[in-house]
């Protein structure tokens, strides 16, 4: 399965990634061994120790130019290359959080600037097609009023999203998953639902979209439950 999550910061991408992994093992006998959340700066989140609050501060000292090669190779660094894998990927925000917040908030990748994230995004989107064409997209949509309320409740370490901008930024999200060229998709309304809703949710719309051998599997777990 390979599975992009994108939304607003605090439409409950995070959280869900990680719900759906443990969906997924249940029910088809497999899981993410790695969620990939990188793309909101500058906690990249890396996968083994976290940063410390040293490595944030050299991280925010770097300027936009530097900032866009490490994101730019970070971003083909998690794009398929080479067709014959079906491992898991999972993948919060990816391409789409560059797309949205590098222009307005990092000072790079804006249509003509250096690293255009436009330019680069379809190219991305072109080969996970060509390599992964089971990929599915999903969209996470909360109401602004929810958003604001999950701010002030569980503020984030390193924010990206003002207060202001969340109208406009989960806009800019849903403009961009309108544009994709991914047509294996979805939304899912996180304003009201609980976790475990959003899960079941997202089980009844990911049903379609699995391939082959996530069926078998899923027959494989249902057997060994009876």
């Amino acid at each position: 399965m390979y599975l992009i999550l994108i939304g607003c910061e605090y439409a409950g991408t995070t959280t869900l990634a990680h719900a759906i992994s443990e969906w997924s093992k249940e029910n088809l006998g497999t899981e993410f061994k790695l969620i990939h959340d990188h793309y909101k700066l500058p906690d990249t989140k890396p996968h083994g120790a976290e940063l410390t609050p040293e490595d944030i501060a050299a991280f925010q000292q770097l300027s936009p130019r530097l900032t866009e090669v490490i994101q730019r190779h970070n971003l083909y660094y998690h794009t398929p290359w080479a067709s014959g894998s079906d491992d898991n990927f999972m993948g919060i925000g990816l391409y789409f959080e560059e797309l949205v917040y590098a222009p307005k908030y990092y000072g790079y990748g804006g249509r003509g600037q250096e690293g255009d994230r436009g330019k680069i995004s379809r190219l991305l989107e072109q080969r996970i097609l060509q390599f992964r064409p089971d990929a599915v997209l999903v969209l996470l949509h909360a109401a602004p009023a929810v958003i604001r309320k999950r701010m002030a409740q569980s503020p984030h370490p390193y924010p990206v999203v003002p207060e202001e901008d969340v109208e406009h930024i989960s806009q800019r999200f849903e403009e961009e998953y309108e544009n994709s060229l991914i047509q294996r998709k979805f939304t899912l309304d996180t304003s009201t639902a609980s976790v475990a809703e959003s899960v079941a949710d997202f089980a009844a719309k990911i049903q379609p979209y699995l391939t082959a051998g996530d069926l078998l599997r899923q027959e494989l777990q249902r057997g060994k439950a009876a």
